[in-house]
Order: C-alpha cells, then sequence, then structure tokens
C-alpha cells in the first residue's frame, strides 16, 4: 500500500478506563482511548489494532446521504410505525458545519442534518443521533413524550453514554 500514509495518533489515557479500548477520528487525527495502567507495548499494539478497526469500518461503507435516508426509514418502521406519515423527513443529510451538536431537525420544513463528526461511529450511535431528529418530527421539543419515543431504541443510554464520553473526551485539555 504505497502513499497510505498513517494518520496522527493521539493516545488519550484514562485512570477510570479499565479493560476498555476505543478510538475515533477527529478530523485528521484518531484519538484512541485507553486504560492508565496499559504498558507502551500494549499501547502500541492497541493503536495499531484500532487504526486496522477505524480502516476496516471505513473501506466497508462509504456513509452517503441515501443511506442515511434508508436508515432513517428502517428506524420509523421499527421504532415509530404509528407515527409513520409524520416521522418521514422531506431531507436527510450530512453536515459538515455541526460542531456543537450531533445533528438537527427543522420540524417547519421537516429536514434532518447530521453532523459528519458522527460518520465514523458505530452504526446503533448513528441510529440513535438519527432517531433522536426523527422524533422531533413527531414531538419538536424535548418533553416526557419526545423522550419515550427516543427511549424505544434499545440502546438508547448506551449511545447517549457513548456520545457523552466523546464529547467529554474532545473538550478534555491536552
Amino acid at each position: 500500500m504505497a502513499g497510505v500514509r498513517k494518520p496522527v495518533v493521539e493516545v488519550r489515557r484514562s485512570q477510570r478506563r479499565r479493560r476498555t479500548v476505543s478510538a475515533y477520528r477527529d478530523g485528521e487525527r484518531v484519538v484512541v482511548l485507553i486504560p492508565d495502567q496499559f504498558s507502551r507495548a500494549e499501547e502500541s499494539e492497541w493503536v495499531d489494532r484500532m487504526l486496522a478497526r477505524l480502516a476496516a469500518r471505513e473501506g466497508r461503507c462509504e456513509r452517503s446521504d441515501a443511506e442515511l435516508l434508508a436508515r432513517a426509514r428502517n428506524l420509523i418502521g421499527r421504532y415509530l410505525s404509528e407515527h409513520d406519515r409524520v416521522a418521514v423527513p422531506a431531507s436527510v443529510r450530512w453536515v459538515t458545519n455541526q460542531n456543537g451538536r450531533w445533528g438537527s431537525c427543522t420540524p417547519a420544513d421537516r429536514t434532518i442534518r447530521i453532523s459528519h463528526r458522527i460518520q465514523e461511529m458505530p452504526d446503533w450511535v448513528i441510529d440513535y443521533v438519527l432517531l433522536h431528529e426523527l422524533a422531533h418530527l413527531v414531538v419538536p421539543s424535548h418533553n416526557a413524550r419526545f423522550w419515550a419515543l427516543v427511549g424505544r431504541y434499545p440502546k438508547a443510554e448506551r449511545a447517549r453514554g457513548y456520545l457523552e464520553g466523546v464529547a467529554a473526551a474532545s473538550a478534555a485539555p491536552g
């Protein structure tokens, strides 16, 4: 694979992290989160492993707006089927101008925008963000009825925790 550059890698050690390792892209950089007690050899092994996983995930699918719309339709059928008339968006697309939120919805014109920052996250996280925005087409505010709709997604709590972790890690002084 001549000409393929290894990305800039930032390793973040955490005393709270015990066994899990995760990685995500942050612009041109790859951030790898590891337990603090890992040796330098373990760190090196896990960085290589996580770079390979990211490359495999990125090679598997180029996430397009059409794929995002197909995912939205699937989620409506699974979790919002009784709202299938109102939960259908006019458009769903990836955007690069949302750095402070994961997604947004404008119920008035039924458009949904999803931040490019989550394109490389696990599918279940993307599905959570997408379902969150679809639920806004049914209930525009963040009231109890809205959260009940979002709560139908089995991995909602896990996805919220994942996103909170990513947000905290990217906000941490480096």
